[in-house]
């Protein structure tokens, strides 16, 4: 399968702008700016067209089984899609996803006999066009390497349908857009590839602390729903606020910024699995949590982010329990890769990634991260030693010393920034950062 509309964006300022040459039958000789072209919001009379009562998840992963549970309690009905169709025979008979999260859900109840079945109106299908056809709302709950491919194919089915579709993204990763340099979220993939059909669907994202295991065993679990402020309440209101002891949310407006936090956040949590293995103390953890906050935010606010969502549910909440919990893929990668290690990063990679149900995000997000930060020659110490540490290889006391590098030899001696600097740095922050190397380092 190939993505049907590449992507073709360029970076102006810290804003994305798509160059429609590439769009087939909408060839257009100049450049569009994209952040003014954003899909507008939808009238009254089209929300309330929608129906929420059916569900769409398009993915069986642990996050998309997980909330199959969940909305399955709430008796929503849900449509799992996935290419594989024993696999959906398989969720169709037995009720359970024998691929994703069952193993762990005997662990939490005390073995496989007592892991609960999913609702009797959940169901799975191989038939994407039903889905699309059938539901106005669509989780997409896959990983940003088939996102591209995914939207490939949903493009035409959307434009077929005469209501509107809205996508609802957890998607937490970032993606590189190499002719041009630079790093798009998922929201903005999306915009991008479906630009010509603005006014057929709307985008809501889900950032914020929230483990698939507590989802589905209906623990409670706050999130972030970030959007255009019509959709993204309708979409609260209607999957996040249905049983508020189980699942609760808050509204944010700073889209791009709840999915630039979602994602760092797990190169950070890959570190500290190392570093809570390889004999640094106590201590030096809280260092990587602060200061690894001021690299997220740096990075975000040059993706079109805010300096204030880091300090919410997606940013520090968020990354909080991904640092310290065994729940967390991304944590665990990083304790996994120490105690694996063999001195060859990519063979270590694989064997740490066959002992782990799910696919962590941050290995790959940090390899499209460190092409931005070597292009833009951008300081930023923590995520630098974490490239060094997961792509070049070494023995365990490289680790350890990239890592004390990183924290107690930072060449920024202040936790905070002058006035002026702060005013040219909110007007200017593709420009106004330390480089790497050079004299403005």
């Amino acid at each position: 399968m190939n993505a049907r509309n590449p992507l073709c964006i360029l970076i102006r300022s810290g804003q994305f702008v798509v160059n429609r040459d590439v769009w087939g039958s909408f060839s257009f000789d100049r450049e569009t700016d994209y952040s003014y072209s954003s899909p507008r919001e939808g009238n009254s009379e089209i929300m309330h067209s929608m129906n929420p009562d059916k569900i769409a998840i398009i993915g069986p992963g642990r996050l998309g089984t997980a909330l199959a549970y969940k909305w399955g309690r709430d008796n929503r009905e849900i449509s799992i899609y996935y290419h594989d169709a024993a696999l959906c025979r398989d969720i169709n008979t037995t009720h359970l996803n024998p691929k994703h999260l069952t193993e762990d859900l005997g662990r939490m109840y005390g073995g496989a006999g007592r892991v609960p079945k999913l609702s009797p109106r959940v169901s799975a299908t191989n038939d994407l066009d039903e889905i699309v056809r059938e539901h106005d709302f669509i989780v997409l709950a896959i990983n940003m390497k088939g996102l591209p491919e995914l939207l490939g194919y949903l493009k035409p089915l959307i434009a077929k349908r005469k209501k509107k579709t809205c996508l609802i993204s957890p998607i937490k990763s970032l993606a590189s857009v190499e002719r041009e340099h630079g790093l798009i979220t998922p929201s903005q993939m999306i915009n991008a590839s479906l630009f010509d059909l603005h006014h057929r669907y709307e985008i809501v994202c889900i950032g914020g602390p929230f483990f698939d295991v507590d989802l589905a065993a209906g623990n409670p679990v706050c999130v972030t729903v970030a959007g255009k402020k019509r959709i993204a309440g309708l979409v609260k209101r209607e999957f996040f606020a249905l049983n508020r002891r189980e699942l609760n949310s808050y509204y944010n407006c700073d889209t791009v910024g709840v999915e630039a936090c979602g994602v760092l956040k797990n190169i950070v949590a890959n570190i500290k699995g190392l570093a809570d293995c390889c004999d640094v103390g106590s201590s030096i953890p809280g260092t990587v949590f602060a200061r690894s906050g001021v690299e997220i935010r740096a990075i975000s606010k040059i993706l079109g982010g805010r300096f204030q969502t880091f300090l919410g549910q997606a940013g520090v909440g968020d990354m909080y329990v991904t640092l310290s919990s065994n729940a967390s893929k991304n944590y665990r990668y990083g304790k996994f890769f120490y105690e694996r290690y063999t001195g060859n990063p990519i063979e270590t990679h694989r064997s740490v990634l066959a002992a782990i149900d799910g696919t962590p995000e941050g290995p790959g997000t940090l390899k499209s991260v460190w092409r931005y930060l070597d292009r833009k020659n951008m300081y930023s110490p923590i995520f630098h030693s974490a490239y060094k540490i997961f792509n070049e290889g070494g023995t365990r006391d490289d680790i350890r010393e990239l890592i004390i590098k990183a924290c107690q030899f930072d060449r920024r001696s202040r936790e905070y920034i002058g006035p002026l600097s702060g005013m040219i740095y909110n007007l200017f922050p593709n420009l106004w950062y330390r480089r790497q190397k050079g004299w403005w380092g």
